[in-house]
């Protein structure tokens, strides 16, 4: 899933992670391995294909289609902001795994790409039965720097994406009901 490039430089450190409330964050998890929240958002579509996002009380995350897919342009469309969902998701177990192990992090930066058949359009275009939908294939290169060796730096990536909520969301079968 991932290509690796980590380096040990480390002149300007990330801004860090708060290591004592990690550490309770990790110790309240244990305590309650069965615990589950659920995570809500609320969509509306504000007419043609760009929609707003309301997620607790933030500003609305703003979803739109490219020209080429009859859209304005005006932000990421939704299989774009799955990357960006899998890239955050990647970039935060690769910060906190780090600070877990006191390795402080200069560059964290992530380069995602999938592979995605767009020629059902939605439904209204090549339906065949045995078109693959989705991305088929994601591709993440991560480029990391700090203050340990390439292979811890390496096992950090490793042990991040193995409990990544959003990369198992995409590797496993998730149930959707659409109602």
């Amino acid at each position: 899933m991932s290509q690796v490039n980590v380096n040990c430089f480390y002149p300007d450190l990330l801004r860090p992670i708060d290591k004592t409330g990690l550490e309770n964050l990790a110790e309240k998890g244990k305590a309650n391995p069965d615990s589950k929240v659920t995570l809500k958002a609320k969509t509306v579509c504000e007419g043609q294909f760009r929609n707003l996002t309301y997620i607790r009380n933030l500003e609305p995350y703003v979803i739109d289609e490219p020209p080429h897919l009859l859209g304005e342009d005006t932000a990421p469309n939704p299989s774009e902001a799955l990357l960006a969902a899998l890239g955050a998701c990647l970039s935060v177990g690769i910060h906190a795994n780090a600070t877990a192990r006191g390795i402080a992090l200069s560059k964290l930066e992530l380069a995602l790409e999938g592979d995605i058949n767009i020629t059902a359009v939605w439904g209204v275009g090549d339906l065949a039965d045995n078109k693959p939908l989705g991305f088929t294939a994601v591709r993440v290169n991560i480029d990391l720097e700090g203050n340990a060796d390439a292979a811890t730096l390496a096992d950090i990536i490793a042990h991040a994406n193995r409990w990544s909520p959003v990369a198992n969301t995409l590797r496993n079968a998730v149930p959707v009901t659409v109602n």
